[in-house]
């Protein structure tokens, strides 16, 4: 029997650790310095194979602009702490920033939405989809996001 994927979203300032970063180092990295508990909780419960939105937080950059997939359990790191490690799947053809999500998601519950200071956090399917509706998709998303969306106008 096949497991099903989880979906997560993971926060960063795009200042520390931006999409442009996560591409440049071959899409792999480590995901750690994660301090809250209840952050560390959900990075404990995430599978090899679930994948994750990536959040630019920050005053200017509240957006989701890609997705990773973790391919690395949680791990005890020697420094203290621990860490996921995740590759880039794909940029989102259309970032999807946090006012648009509140408008079209009125309503849903979205632990973004409830708890904002968390840097890690779960994200049910049906938020997950409507996300990607919203952006059009992901490069790799096997739903033609990758590629489709450009203007054919000729202009």
């Amino acid at each position: 029997m096949e497991k099903e994927n989880n979906y997560w979203l993971l926060k960063t300032e795009a200042g520390e650790w931006s999409w442009d970063d996560q591409a440049a180092n071959g899409g792999l990295s480590k995901w750690d310095g994660v301090k809250n508990k209840q952050a560390q909780k959900f990075m404990k419960s995430m599978a090899a194979g679930d994948l994750c939105f990536f959040y630019h937080s920050g005053a200017k950059f509240r957006r989701v602009v890609g997705v990773v997939e973790v391919v690395r359990e949680w791990y005890e790191e020697e420094e203290g702490g621990g860490a996921v490690d995740v590759k880039a799947v794909g940029e989102m053809v259309t970032a999807v920033g946090l006012a648009e999500m509140k408008k079209e998601l009125k309503g849903v519950e979205f632990l973004l939405f409830r708890q904002p200071r968390l840097s890690v956090l779960p994200v049910v399917k049906e938020v997950w989809d409507r996300i990607c509706e919203m952006g059009c998709g992901y490069e790799g998303d096997g739903g033609g996001g990758g590629g489709g969306g450009g203007d054919d106008s000729g202009d």
